[in-house]
């Protein structure tokens, strides 16, 4: 069954695989195959041969003895089109319906890929990991008794395929780490890490649900949605708002909202989009709006056969159903490379329009709009059907959202505490004085 998912990046986590239903291999690799001949926006497939790649990976996926063996065939396959959003989500061992609803409780900290390291950079407030004395900046070493690099060491064949496929397989890798770190709420993960002396340090964390308001799109994972509003004071003492939220779904609309209401007389507002990897595009014209007063494009999704224009719909009444006008104080978004897809088209129309300033690190590049589909051996094929340029004609796939100005997340940055993108953008809000836009 094919559901439209409009851009999301595949980030999404599934259950490691399980022994191989054999006959499904070759119908699994060719409704894939046939599904990208039929659908993709691009009929030259970004330069790529097709039926000569069916040719070559036909016979490795016939071969395949598992699922985890017939995955990599397909994704070492579809990392030939150099492009986002082509990704094989997992299904569950024990069910074709339900792909992550055993497995989605977490030890309350999150990672990064830096460089070569696997790094902390979040720890949920009294929450199980922090409980256990996990520190932002430890280096994560082992997750189930498996060494990180161990567990990394399969993405390689796909790293060296094509100029992108580095960034394709750091997203894997980070995907594959938290489906560990992931589990059933009444378990724990055993996890090792470096501190920042460099001494080893074993736990064994307790998973706990996600917070957040459980979504469900489709045949995809549950998603949990969750919106952070908070004020900040800048350097200069003045007060900021932080608004924030990890995934673009209907349920943000109305918390945003009241997040604005709250804001409007604050000396500017930062929007935190960093590892939020996209959603549901149509949302992102009435999250413009609230800060942009005219109805003008933020940019372009041009599918294979039509195109389909983005405008701004600006947001003149409050979550009270009071009238107000646009906030027209200083706004920053942060991204990092874990913001996709629809978060890349928002922060890069928003900045095509130049009614904001962008800080942290260049962006994931995945911002094609995408659809799923359920294949024959249960996984999900999450595939690229279009693409997406700003309304000054930047194209986002592969370039990401640059900011204007680069904040490196580094583990010295990380061990102090500091979040240095987010002091950036304070720091910038200052400066601004009393300009309205």
């Amino acid at each position: 069954m094919r559901r439209g998912l409009i851009v999301v990046a595949a980030l999404w986590l599934g259950v490691a695989g399980v022994r191989a239903d054999v006959p499904k291999a070759l119908e699994t690799f060719d409704a894939a195959w046939t599904i990208v001949r039929d659908t993709h926006f691009d009929k030259t497939f970004n330069g790529v041969d097709w039926d000569a790649v069916k040719a070559e990976f036909r016979p490795k996926a016939a071969a395949a003895t598992t699922t985890a063996e017939l995955r990599t065939v397909l994704r070492i396959m579809l990392a030939r089109l150099g492009q986002s959003h082509f990704s094989i989500l997992p299904a569950t061992a024990d069910s074709a319906t339900k792909t992550a609803a055993t497995g989605a409780a977490t030890p309350g900290f999150d990672v990064r890929l830096v460089g070569r390291d696997v790094l902390v950079t979040s720890v949920e407030a009294d929450g199980p990991a922090a409980q256990a004395g996990v520190r932002m900046g430890w280096k994560l070493t082992s997750v189930g008794g498996k060494p990180i690099a161990e567990m990394l060491a399969p993405l390689q064949e796909v790293a060296a395929v094509g100029t992108d496929a580095g960034r394709v397989a750091a997203l894997e890798a980070w995907r594959m780490i938290r489906a560990r770190l992931n589990g059933r709420s009444d378990s724990t993960v055993e996890v090792t890490f470096e501190d920042g002396s460099g001494a080893t340090v074993n736990a064994s964390i307790p998973r706990t649900a996600e917070p957040g308001q459980p979504v469900t799109v489709g045949n995809l994972p549950t998603m949990y949605v969750q919106v952070t509003n908070e004020a900040r004071k800048t350097p200069a003492g003045q007060t900021a708002g932080f608004v924030g939220f990890n995934v673009w779904m209907t349920a943000v609309d109305r918390p945003f909202q009241q997040a604005i209401d709250q804001h409007r007389s604050a000396a500017g507002i930062v929007v935190d989009l960093r590892g939020n990897p996209g959603g549901l595009a149509a949302m992102m014209m009435g999250i413009a709006g609230h800060f942009v007063p005219d109805a003008v494009p933020l940019g372009v999704m041009k599918t294979r056969d039509n195109e389909l224009k983005f405008v701004v719909n600006p947001r003149r009444v409050s979550a009270a159903g009071e009238r107000v006008e646009t906030y027209a104080g200083p706004v920053a978004i942060l991204v990092d490379g874990l913001s996709g897809s629809a978060s890349e088209c928002f922060t890069g129309g928003m900045q095509s329009l130049k009614r904001v300033r962008v800080f942290g690190q260049r962006s994931m590049g995945a911002a094609l709009p995408s659809q799923f589909d359920r294949l024959p051996n249960g996984d999900v094929f999450i595939h690229a059907t279009g693409d997406f340029v700003t309304a000054d004609g930047t194209r986002l796939e592969g370039r990401g959202v640059l900011p204007d100005q680069e904040v490196p997340l580094t583990r010295k940055s990380l061990l102090a505490g500091q979040d240095a993108a987010l002091q950036a953008a304070l720091a910038w809000i200052d400066s601004q004085g009393t300009k309205r836009w």
